[in-house]
């Protein structure tokens, strides 16, 4: 009889891609195995796995909310619901392992598995562990996680460092640079830059592009700018700019890039490894324990990348990347530097434990 798998959590793409991954190289290895997602309502995931070809069954939860306390009173009633929920999932379902991969919904699905003694796998992807995956890891039968040294965070016999899972139209792509500029109706033969704050956007990168977008473009540069949802840019030249809120083909957006501009999440991190492009950092100051600066710092000890602070970004961004622009041997030197990083088969590692753990 096929094997059922239930795979929790997102909120970004940085915890669905993996997910979606995952599930590929668990489909890889044995076609007849049936995966359901499980995610938050009204977030991005209740869009982005069915279109990836998987069924997602929704629960009522949220997160904790920080700037707003009135906001948490229904907390405790959606946590009590979402529970709820995953009893008749776990009953319809009958699920042979459940896999958390961070974001709210890991949390009442891979406790209610282990309250039922069905195996728990969870995917660390940070540098800092998130505070659900530290309650969650004490009783899983496997932490898979993206860098060494997370023995401070969960139990040293559970840990498997498998690096994290990159997407695998991007490990595969042969779009060639032409054809990723063709995609945006860009200049076949100008420099571009890529500027991605990640799923949600960001909003220091956002400003410093929309105040100095005319000195990139003076500069001889055109640039593939996505800004997130929140975000509605000001300055929108007529030519040598494409702009949106989110990107679906993320290959074409790194085959069209000379150099990018981006967050520091661990999956962008990944990313930008496998594909071996020049780029700044601007860490997010407000992710827990600052992992998204230690995560650049990383690549930046390692002469593979430029970071720059949130703070300072909106007026140094341009400026840096311009002088990266001129600076053949710098980019040559980080694309070297920055590839010599990169883990292709992380989606296969933790694929081939969990069907080993359950058989």
């Amino acid at each position: 009889m096929s094997k059922r798998i239930i795979i929790a959590g997102g909120g970004t793409g940085g915890h669905i891609f993996p997910a979606i991954a995952i599930a590929n190289a668990l489909k890889k290895i044995d076609p007849a195995i049936e995966i359901l997602f499980a995610g938050a309502k009204g977030k991005m995931e209740m869009e982005k796995v069915p279109q990836a070809g998987y069924k997602i069954e929704g629960l009522d939860i949220a997160g904790f909310n920080r700037s707003s306390l009135i906001k948490n009173i229904s907390l405790p009633l959606k946590l009590i619901r979402s529970f709820v929920q995953v009893k008749t999932i776990f009953k319809e379902f009958e699920p042979d392992a459940a896999v958390g991969v961070g974001g709210y919904s890991s949390f009442p699905v891979l406790r209610y598995a282990q309250a039922k003694k069905i195996p728990t796998f969870i995917h660390e992807s940070n540098s800092f562990a998130g505070k659900s995956n530290i309650i969650l890891g004490k009783k899983a039968t496997k932490v898979f996680t993206g860098t060494p040294g997370m023995e401070k965070f969960f139990p040293a016999d559970k840990i498997v460092i498998t690096g994290n899972p990159v997407r695998a139209g991007i490990v595969n792509s042969t779009i060639s640079q032409h054809d990723g500029r063709q995609f945006f109706s860009l200049d076949k033969g100008k420099k571009t830059v890529l500027i991605v704050g990640g799923s949600l956007g960001a909003r220091s990168i956002n400003e410093a592009i929309d105040k100095h977008l005319v000195e990139l473009l003076n500069a001889g540069l055109q640039v593939i700018w996505q800004t997130g949802k929140a975000y509605q840019p000001k300055s929108i030249a007529s030519g040598g700019v494409w702009v949106d809120a989110f990107i679906n083909q993320m290959e074409y957006a790194y085959a069209a890039a000379d150099m990018v501009v981006a967050r520091a999440g661990a999956m962008t991190v990944a990313e930008l490894c496998v594909v071996k492009k020049p780029v700044l950092f601007v860490p997010y100051p407000f992710a827990a324990e600052d992992h998204q600066t230690v995560n650049a710092q990383q690549l930046v000890n390692r002469n593979a990348a430029l970071m720059v602070k949130d703070s300072e970004a909106v007026d140094k961004v341009v400026p840096m990347i311009i002088e990266l622009a001129k600076d053949e041997n710098k980019q040559t030197e980080f694309r070297r530097n920055i590839g010599a990083l990169a883990i292709v088969d992380a989606d296969r590692k933790i694929a081939d434990e969990i069907i080993k753990s359950v058989g």
